[in-house]
Formats: structure tokens, sequence, C-alpha cells
């Protein structure tokens, strides 16, 4: 049975379960998700089972009432006790985001006789034979943010504008926006990691850019670069600072926590960067993000309301969804830094507000995908 032919629950949910454990983009996207149960059923219990790598973003969200963490470094023996937690909620509704089998037997442990998934076009591991309804296929190609908007469509949760609710309390938002203070304005956020080697820029070609922002031109600005990334982009930072030829710039890479990026980005007039989690967590705050693709699509995966500034490579094989490239990142490499360069002043340009709504159609068109770089250069509770 599909979500089309029965699109709501008999009774408003008391004690809803949404399952999406772990890559921080894919939990940040589904925030408007979040918004949307929120606001449908402002009086409800709603927990999120989470792994600890994304648990920072989620972490106090005011939307939600409970996080269930599930720490997958101390698998297999950690999994037990995380179900019987799950068991212990008492869930009515399971909202299952995550479509793999382990996935379908959280849900199906919860006890919840109310559990809505992906349609078996879109699981994997036999993921849809654990929900009780699914929502109909989706696209593969459609923007993952809107895939998890069809769940809301499929409870019936009225429509609402697409929002995020990320922000920090604000002592930690002190702390946060510190780390830039005294930095000159405006900045430039320079996102250096990905969880895929295959899509990470080359450090040469992030410091011709950084270089070039550095200076002033036409009417723009010359922009303060903040390198932003965890410690294991340690190495990136350090072969992108041995190309900056002694340039003044704000290294970050190792020295913040995930949660402090929601502040250091709304103090960014701009941000640039390849497929990743920070990529989401700075449109997700309003901070325009030139976006950099090789082995994923930005068609399925652009950061909200900034669609048209991403760019890839014109190669045949984009994009290919390998975690490690045979071909040595020529996607990447075709990427110019000048191109870069170029959509990140088109970026600090006046914007039109293209965001609102909670529909395709409320997205900025993607055209004929993305532009391409083909030049080779080295809402509160109530």
């Amino acid at each position: 049975m599909t979500a089309e032919s029965q699109t709501t629950t008999p009774a408003p949910p008391q004690r809803v379960l949404i399952i999406l454990l772990g890559a921080i983009g894919d939990v940040v996207r589904a925030l408007p998700l979040l918004g949307r149960i929120r606001r449908a059923w402002p009086q409800a219990h709603i927990a999120w089972a989470v792994e600890p790598k994304s648990q920072p973003i989620i972490e106090g969200h005011p939307w939600l009432d409970q996080l269930i963490v599930y720490d997958r470094r101390r698998a297999p023996w950690s999994f037990v006790p995380f179900l019987r937690h799950v068991r212990a909620g008492g869930f009515d509704l399971v909202v299952d985001l995550q479509r793999h089998l382990k996935s379908g037997i959280i849900g199906m442990v919860s006890g919840a006789r109310d559990r809505i998934g992906f349609a078996a076009a879109n699981t994997k591991e036999f993921n849809h034979r654990f929900t009780t309804r699914q929502i109909a296929p989706q696209p593969n190609m459609r923007l993952k943010l809107m895939q998890y908007q069809a769940f809301a469509d499929a409870l019936g949760a009225p429509p609402a504008p697409i929002e995020f609710g990320l922000r920090l309390p604000p002592e930690e938002d002190v702390r946060a926006r510190a780390a830039v203070a005294q930095a000159r304005r405006p900045l430039v956020g320079v996102i250096l990691g990905s969880s895929w080697p295959s899509r990470i820029y080359f450090p040469e070609s992030v410091a011709a850019v950084v270089r070039e922002l550095a200076r002033p031109a036409d009417a723009s600005e010359r922009l303060f670069p903040v390198l932003i990334g965890g410690p294991e982009e340690a190495a990136i930072g350090d072969a992108v600072m041995r190309n900056l030829d002694g340039l003044e710039v704000l290294n970050l890479v190792g020295r913040t926590r995930l949660r402090d990026l929601i502040g250091i980005f709304s103090e960014c007039a701009v941000a640039f960067g390849p497929d990743s989690g920070p990529m989401h967590i700075a449109a997700a705050v309003g901070c325009p993000v030139v976006s950099l693709w090789g082995a994923t699509a930005p068609r399925r995966s652009a950061p909200w309301g900034f669609a048209d500034l991403a760019l890839h490579g014109e190669i045949p094989c984009h994009p290919c969804y390998l975690r490690d490239c045979p071909i040595g990142r020529e996607c990447m490499r075709r990427i110019a830094p000048a191109a870069v360069v170029a959509m990140v002043r088109r970026a600090l340009s006046p914007r039109i507000d293209n965001t609102a709504g909670a529909s395709d159609a409320s997205h900025p068109p993607l055209g004929g995908d993305t532009a391409t770089a083909s030049t080779i250069a080295t809402p509160e509770r109530a």
C-alpha cells in the first residue's frame, strides 16, 4: 500500500520516532520535515534515532524532545541496548528516512503500529518489508530534501516554509562567533573536506581561489578567508597554507566543534567547498554557498536555496557516485579556480529569495543541472 492511498494517520500520533542515523548533510536536510511534523502535531513527543557524528547538529534542537543515540563505534555490542531504548519509547509512529535493513529493524523493534518509509524502488536490503506503508516512489535525482518532504505530504502535514531551525543557545553562540570575532570582514568560509575522498577539491586550487578573493576586483570587496575543517582535514589545510604565499588567513581546521559551524557560517558573507555536511549547514543558516561537484550530483543534493551557485567539471562520468575516484578526481580538477572566484563574487550580488514554500517549485530552478567549469586547472514549538 502506498501513502497516496492513505494520506493521514487514523489519529494524531502521540509519540513519533524519526530514524535517520548517519550523514550530517542528510540530517540537516531532514530538519524541514521535522518542522512540518512539529507544526502538524505540536503536542506530540518527537524523538530522533541518530549516530554520534550527526548528534551535535540536532542536540538541543527546539523542535525535538529526545535523541536516541546509537553508538556505532561500539558496535555490535551497543546495538541491543540501543534497541531496548527504542522499544521503551512507546512510539506509535515511525518515520524511516534511512531506507536500509538496520533502520527497518529499528522501526520494527519500536513496536509502532504505523511505520512509514520509502517505496521498494528507493530502498536497500529489503527495508520496505519492515514498514507498514510507503510513500510514492521518488525519482532518484529528485532533491533529497524534497524526498523527505514527501513524508510530510503523505502524513497529511500542512504545507509550510522550508526552515531548518538551526541556532545555538546564547552562550554557545557567543563562543562560536568568538572564533572569527577578530577577523576582518567580509568573511569567506573555505570548506576543505568531505566524507568521500572523490569529492575533495585540490589544495592548490583552493589556494588559488583564496588568493584571488583576497584581492579587490571591480565592485567586489576583498574577502578574508576562514579555513574550515575537522581534524581529519589537517593535511589538506596544511597544503592550502603552503600555497598561500604568506597570505593572512584564519585557519580553524581542527579547532572547532561541528556545532560551532552554525555560528561561524552565520558570520560569513559567503562560503565555497565540495559536497559535504558543512556545506549544508552553511546553507541552512542562510550563508550563500558555492558548491563544487564531481562524484555526486547537485540535482539530488544541492544546498537548499543556492542550487544556482553549483559548479561541476564537465566530464562524461559525472556523477559516478564512487567514494574513491579511479582517474585522480579529474572532474574536480576541471573546476577552474577562476570559475569558482567568479561564482563567489556572483553570490555576493543581491539575490532573490527563492526558498519560500515546501514544493519543488519553491527551489531555484537547476536548468541544465548546474553551471559547468570545463577549463582544466591545477518554527517554534507551540
